[in-house]
């Protein structure tokens, strides 16, 4: 618990969640340790979407209970879904045409912990799929909620410039061009003309139109609502009816309510696998699947997730940074990028910290802030809760948003025999929790994925691989200081440890996890 200047106290329970992967509900699977969520899923779901004048709605929840929204939304991705909820069929029962669709290939689970779920409780990588031919890796989900927002003002801010341009071109009849940098990073040039169109062939890193889509290998979703929306459909067989996809699909401009703008009007925006609450693609016999009100809860779940932590720091795994940075390796995997807009109503910290950590699980502690500000509407109802929207420096997230063509170690066959030859840069937060290494997991090793590069990072793996043995190892020490971790089984200034206690998290506090909520019933658990 926080207590704000404002004397309000603050449950942070995005640090919440079981400390297990995949969950029944109780009230499925009754047990003596009344181990599971805590709400069926018809109570999970709510009142629908609703507003924020309609109690247990999402719109509700999120304005004046944001930390129980993102409980929530952590129970939803650990719910073992049923048959009768609309699991599966995968898509075509496995079977059509995977050159069109490379769905037909991607596994049937029953959760979203099934590819998501390392290390321990957490949202993490996993399982690899058969999308691609030669497989593709689930990768962890930390900072996912960052990685949107930066790419979303990436966008924002190259397209500015490309009206700019164009102004400038229309004003003064002649061509115009101007360099690409957004955030300090450079994706080309783009040249206005007097007719009022632009010319792109010097656009770099990222398509014609200047959207950066942060999802997947290759750079191809925009955002998160659009992500979990395709896997529930795509790995679980669970089809959503949601209708701000649907809208921005039509070509509408909408805003979630996790503040992401879908500019349907420009972008090309991944509409829902079912059209309404009564539209059954599957032909299952089950309709509504995922209503809108839990994706509002998983959106807002992965807005304000973790970011990956820091490791212990010594003075070799300093000195390896500055070894990453001058071979070559930061031209790319760029350290730190600030966001303009920050959206999340929370933030937290992760660092190497004995001297408060429990020892025995690990040796990290999680700093956990606010970042909103209150407001009474004199509804009677809790005050709602706004996101300050102030700017926040990145840390640590190692990418640069391009697209780049690694060499012919890391090409790509698909299905229908052409390849994939240019991936967008993978954030090195994390890297040192989850190998195998590659969009595809081929490297066991951080030392094989480096050697692995070639083709616009030839020169910077040369200059690795004429490191002497001891200046490699800098590196390596360097990366393995970046690490994901098991939420539950990490201290924090919400639940302290007892250093060495060796029932942490289960000592009755559940470790990091403080299941109070900020209103209504203390027994609600979710």
């Amino acid at each position: 618990m926080l207590r704000l200047a404002t004397g309000a106290v603050v449950s942070l329970t995005f640090l919440a969640g079981m400390p297990y992967a995949q969950l029944n509900d109780v009230t499925q699977t009754p047990n003596a340790a009344n181990a599971g969520i805590k709400k069926s899923f018809t109570d999970q779901i709510g009142a629908g979407r609703g507003d924020v004048m309609t109690p247990g709605s999402s719109l509700f929840i999120i304005a004046r209970d944001p930390a129980r929204s993102i409980v929530r939304g952590r129970q939803i991705f650990q719910r073992k879904f049923t048959v009768a909820q609309g699991l599966g069929p995968r898509t075509g029962d496995g079977v059509g045409d995977i050159e069109a669709d490379a769905s037909h290939g991607a596994g049937l689970g029953d959760s979203c912990a099934t590819c998501h779920a390392r290390p321990f409780g957490s949202a993490g990588f996993g399982s690899d799929v058969f999308t691609r031919p030669n497989s593709r890796d689930a990768p962890h989900l930390f900072g996912l909620g960052l990685q949107e927002m930066l790419a979303d003002e990436i966008t924002k801010d190259l397209r500015a410039i490309e009206q700019d341009a164009i102004d400038q071109a229309v004003l003064s009849g002649n061509s115009v061009t101007l360099n690409l940098t957004s955030k300090g990073i450079d994706y080309g040039s783009i040249t206005g003309l007097p007719n009022g169109t632009s010319d792109t062939s010097g656009v770099e890193g990222v398509d014609s139109d200047l959207r950066v889509r942060p999802f997947f290998a290759q750079g191809g979703t925009i955002s998160m609502r659009e992500f979990l929306v395709g896997a529930f459909n795509a790995e679980m067989g669970l089809e959503a009816p949601d209708p701000d996809l649907l809208a921005a699909a039509g070509g509408a401009d909408v805003t979630t309510p996790s503040g992401m703008e879908l500019t349907g009007t420009i972008d090309a925006i991944e509409g829902p696998p079912a059209s309404s609450v009564l539209d059954d693609p599957d032909l299952d016999g089950v309709v509504n699947e995922l209503p809108t009100s839990i994706i509002d809860h998983m959106e807002f779940y992965l807005l304000n997730y973790f970011r990956p932590g820091t490791a212990r720091e010594t003075f070799g795994t300093n000195f390896g940074k500055k070894l990453f940075k001058g071979i070559g390796c930061a031209d790319c995997h760029i350290p730190d990028l600030t966001i303009d807009v920050d959206r999340r109503v929370a933030d937290t910290s992760t660092e190497w910290d004995p001297n408060n950590a429990n020892q025995i699980t690990n040796n990290l502690f999680t700093t956990a802030t606010v970042l909103f500000s209150e407001f009474d509407d004199g509804s009677g109802f809790p005050t709602i809760k706004t996101p300050l929207g102030g700017s926040f420096v990145v840390e640590n997230i190692f990418t640069d948003f391009k697209r780049h063509d690694l060499g012919q170690n890391f090409h790509e066959l698909n299905f229908d025999g052409t390849r994939q030859t240019e991936f967008i840069t993978e954030p090195l937060w994390g890297v040192a929790s989850t190998p195998p290494y590659g969009h595809d997991g081929r490297s066991a090793t951080l030392r094989e994925v480096i050697l692995r590069h070639g083709g616009e990072a030839q020169q910077a793996r040369d200059n690795f691989d004429n490191l002497s043995g001891f200046g490699e190892r800098l590196i390596i020490d360097f990366l393995n200081t970046l690490v994901i971790f098991a939420p539950p089984d990490t201290a924090s200034n919400l639940d302290p440890a007892q250093r060495g206690d060796p029932d942490f998290p289960f000592n009755g506090t559940l470790g990091s996890i403080d299941l109070s909520v900020l209103f209504g019933d203390p027994s609600d658990k979710e």
